[in-house]
């Protein structure tokens, strides 16, 4: 019989290591002008060169917005 997360002392499964999440993120993105990666319970956030601020729900979603928001600047 399968045990669940919560019975065999993994955690949640969908729970997102903040810290690395962040530091792929700045890897990816500094490079382009993108700075002050950070992430407060479900708000993620970037600041790109121009000083806009960048934010999503999910490390996905901010990587999105960042790449929507580089391609316009292209």
């Amino acid at each position: 019989m399968a045990r669940t997360a919560a019975t065999s002392g993994q955690g949640d499964p969908f729970a997102v290591d903040e810290d690395a999440a962040l530091a792929e993120l700045e890897l990816a993105w500094s490079d382009a002008g993108y700075h002050a990666f950070g992430a407060d319970g479900r708000t993620w956030c970037a600041v790109s060169s121009a000083g806009e601020v960048l934010m999503g729900d999910t490390p996905d979603e901010l990587d999105r917005a960042i790449r929507s928001h580089w391609a316009a600047r292209q």
